[in-house]
Order: structure tokens, then C-alpha cells, then sequence
């Protein structure tokens, strides 16, 4: 059977799904809800099986939809880096390489690395985004994405991945607080503590609220910071303790009266990964900016 797809009507299924409504979708896609009726119905004849559950509180997707809502997602995303890609070549950008990247890596290791890459590459722009390790996943499947850095036990068996950096979280306290010179302890004895947290869109922001919600207990939040630095001097002003990555937080122990001790969880120590969808498939300047990565962790690369 021959199927012809419309990037209306991939438009038309996205905003109808994401609005769980043929009214709202037909709005958002700026058609009237008669000819997104037949638009949908076309769609369906020809690929010959129902896309939508269709109730009196609205619709949802069926199995087969949820398909190709996904591969909808994927098409669509393309072509925005398609018109992105060709708005920097008119610009005189030659190239644009994506990456998410958990809390850690984009705050502590990426920096140094994408400066030595970016002054070696003048035709080429990044754009780097934070974000939690399993958004990043679904980003670099669906093509939102380049390059993906996760961290933790995330599934990524569709993508190829690469070995990268251990991620330990660790307590950092004020120096002489009753617990400094603990040998370890347990995230759940620090949560009768005032916190100094992260802001709440930073994946380490959301990771500790998961962990508290296992334990069924929560975090006792005094303030809220943009960034690990200014966490440091919250805690070291005695606002609170906080859960840092022993990067930044040894960093910051060297100039600022603060003390760390090694939480005692599992899930505190994390493996971080490269991930993509193909390292073949991405342009050769994207493959560089991979190796330049890699040979950072293994201390190969001499960023000057």
C-alpha cells in the first residue's frame, strides 16, 4: 500500500495529541475542525489502521498512533534543524552541532572543552542545553539532539555510547558543622538539614527530589541557587548543606570554608556516557568535538 505523508497533516497529529483534543489540534494547526476531521481520516485510510481514540472527553492515541507520533516528532524535528542548519549558512555559520548535557558535565567538564573546540572551529556553532538524563535519551532517538551526556542507569540500548566520566555526588557542609569529618553518611540522615538546592529546571535539582521521594520524606529547601558556585557560598555563609558533584565542590573547597563528606548511597556514585544515535552518521566536525570529549576524560587532550 502506498502511504504519502504531509507535513500538515504530521503538524496536525502533533498538536492534536499534545492538546488530547481535534478542536484544539485543528486550532493550533490554524484549520477549521471540518477539514482536520478529513485530513485525519485521509491519513488513516491510507495507512490503513485507526491513529486516534475518539471519546466524548476527547481523544488519545492508539498503539499505531503512538507509532507514529514518534516518527512524526523525529520528521518534524529534522526539518527544524534543516531550516536552522540553512539559516547559519546564509548567516556564513558553516556548521551547528547540538548537545544536552546533565547538571555536572555542562557546568564542570564542558566548558574548557568546547572553547578549545569553538577557537578551532571559528564556521562552527553550539548550542548546549541542560537537561535530565532520561530527556536527553528521548532527545538524541527522536533527533533533537546531536550529542547526548547522561548520567546514572538510563536506558540506551537504540543508541551508540560511549564511555565518559564517573559523576560522584557528594554533602558539602559549612566547616565545623557537626557532621564535617564524617567517614560517609546516608542522603536520608541529611534530610532533617535546611538545603541549599540547585534551581529547579537543573537535572541534579530534579535527581534529589526522585531520591527524597523514595524515601517518602522531603527535602527541606532554604534557598535555591542558579549555580554551584553560589551554592558553595551559601553553604559556607551556614544557610544550609547541600548535594554538590565532588568536582565543583572540591573546586570551590579550595578557596571557601567548606567541608565534603561522601554520601553512602549507590546512586550517588554515576557513570556518565556519550551518547548518539549514529557517530558515523554525524558530520565530521561533530565527530571531532566526540574525540575531543573523550580524550578530555582520559586526559589526552591539552586545552590550551
Amino acid at each position: 500500500m502506498a502511504m504519502h505523508f504531509d507535513l500538515v497533516d504530521l503538524r496536525l497529529m502533533v498538536h492534536i495529541a499534545d492538546a488530547n483534543s481535534m478542536t484544539r489540534g485543528a486550532e493550533l494547526s490554524f484549520i477549521s475542525l471540518p477539514a482536520a476531521s478529513t485530513r485525519i481520516k485521509n491519513l488513516e485510510e491510507s495507512i490503513g489502521t485507526k491513529l486516534l481514540y475518539r471519546t466524548s472527553q476527547g481523544v488519545t492515541l492508539t498503539p499505531p498512533g503512538q507509532a507514529f507520533m514518534t516518527h512524526a516528532r523525529m520528521v518534524l524535528s529534522q526539518i527544524e534543524h534543516l531550516r536552522g542548519d540553512m539559516q547559519e549558512y546564509v548567516r556564513g555559520i558553516k556548521g551547528h552541532v547540538r548537545v544536552f548535557a546533565n547538571t555536572t558535565s555542562s557546568g564542570e567538564f564542558l566548558p574548557p572543552v568546547l572553547r578549545h573546540f569553538l577557537r578551532q572551529h571559528p564556521d562552527v556553532n553550539i548550542d548546549l542545553r541542560e537537561r535530565l538524563s532520561h530527556d536527553i535519551v528521548r532527545a538524541v532517538t527522536e533527533g533533537q539532539t546531536d550529542i547526548g551526556i547522561v548520567a546514572g542507569l538510563v536506558r540506551t540500548e537504540n543508541l551508540e555510547t560511549l564511555p565518559y566520566r564517573r559523576d560522584r555526588l557528594v554533602l558539602v557542609l559549612p566547616r565545623g558543622h557537626t557532621l564535617d569529618g564524617q567517614m560517609q553518611i546516608a542522603f536520608a540522615d541529611t534530610l532533617d538539614l535546611d538545603y541549599v538546592g540547585l534551581h529547579e529546571s537543573s537535572a541534579i535539582h530534579a535527581f534529589l527530589r526522585q531520591a527524597s521521594d523514595q524515601l517518602h520524606r522531603p527535602i527541606k529547601q532554604r534557598i535555591q541557587v542558579s549555580n554551584f558556585e553560589t551554592a558553595c557560598r551559601m553553604i559556607e555563609a551556614g544557610v544550609g548543606v547541600g548535594v554538590l558533584p565532588e568536582s565543583a565542590a572540591s573546586r570551590h573547597a579550595q578557596s571557601m570554608d567548606i567541608a565534603i563528606v561522601p554520601l553512602a548511597d549507590a546512586w550517588s556514585v554515576r557513570e556518565m556516557q556519550i551518547c548518539v544515535r549514529s557517530l558515523e552518521a554525524l558530520p565530521s566536525f561533530a565527530q571531532e568535538l566526540v574525540q575531543m570529549l573523550v580524550d578530555d576524560a582520559q586526559g589526552r587532550l591539552a586545552l590550551g
